[in-house]
């Protein structure tokens, strides 16, 4: 596997920590990192918080190879996570990860030099909503023909399969510039082949520097990356990497490699890394 790339994978419904296994857990974080943890009310979102955290600093440890007390993760205004400044990070002056977390699944992908973009979701309606009521809400973000796919996709659990898909495609997007919320979805539009040869159109014009992917996980879960070009980063967070002019074999031939898969890593093999990263 290419050097800084990683693609990792927790089941969170297989991890049911004691209180004070969860604490102990949490203890090993930065202090900051412990209070964006247990600001949560419902202990499944605190789960879910906690494996997001440790997910990047373990795979901060692996790639660059920095003890925990080194490590210094940063956001940006709109929220955007991204490792601080260190002089490891001359090895892999790009290095760039992103998180996500929905259902029973939280994951991590990351890559040396392109922009990443994961967004994770499980397809779900509130109880007291149709399909098309709740899909409905949301027919702003979706340009014309993506709503026309979405709503001819034929019966209701198509029609919300359909809809997530469009979604976290371009929440994958979003997250891989560092965008946040300000920005308008349905200026994305996604064309594709049965969900394979994504691409997408930016303001009506198609953009040959990123590549998408979408993936059916398990128990029902989809998972969307979106790779592509330091360029489009926001200034936030642009000024938060290393370097984002290339000439074009370098940059392509990053952008094509192969996607690996995920790999399912469980919460022990995590808070045994955690402990030895001092070590």
């Amino acid at each position: 596997m290419e050097n800084g790339v990683r693609r990792q994978l927790v089941d969170i419904s297989l991890w049911n920590p004691s209180l004070d296994q969860f604490s102990e857990l949490v203890s090993l974080l930065p202090l900051h990192e412990q209070s964006s943890i247990t600001r949560f009310i419902k202990f499944e979102d605190r789960k879910r918080a906690l494996v997001s955290r440790l997910l990047q600093y373990v795979v901060v440890h692996e790639v660059l190879g920095l003890p925990l007390g080194e490590i210094i993760i940063n956001r940006t205004v709109e929220g955007k996570p991204y490792l601080g400044k260190h002089p490891a990070r001359s090895k892999i002056p790009n290095f760039n990860f992103n998180c996500s977390h929905d259902g029973d699944y939280v994951a991590i992908a990351s890559e040396p030099l392109c922009l990443i973009g994961l967004d994770i979701v499980y397809p779900s309606i509130p109880t007291q909503e149709t399909v098309n009521e709740f899909i409905g809400n949301f027919s702003s973000y979706f340009t014309r023909l993506e709503w026309h796919k979405i709503t001819n996709a034929g019966i209701s659990c198509n029609v919300l399969a359909e809809f997530y898909r469009y979604w976290c495609m371009k929440e994958a997007y979003v997250k891989a510039t560092g965008a946040g919320v300000g920005f308008r979805l349905d200026r994305l539009e996604f064309h594709h082949t049965n969900w394979v040869n994504i691409s997408v159109y930016i303001d009506g014009k198609q953009s040959k520097v990123w590549r998408f992917w979408l993936l059916e996980l398990e128990k029902g879960h989809l998972a969307a990356l979106a790779k592509g070009h330091p360029q489009s980063a926001t200034k936030n967070y642009k000024s938060a990497l290393r370097r984002t002019e290339f000439d074009e074999e370098e940059y392509y031939s990053s952008l094509n490699l192969e996607n690996p898969g995920f790999d399912l890593c469980p919460v022990e093999k995590l808070s045994s890394k955690m402990r030895s990263t001092d070590g």
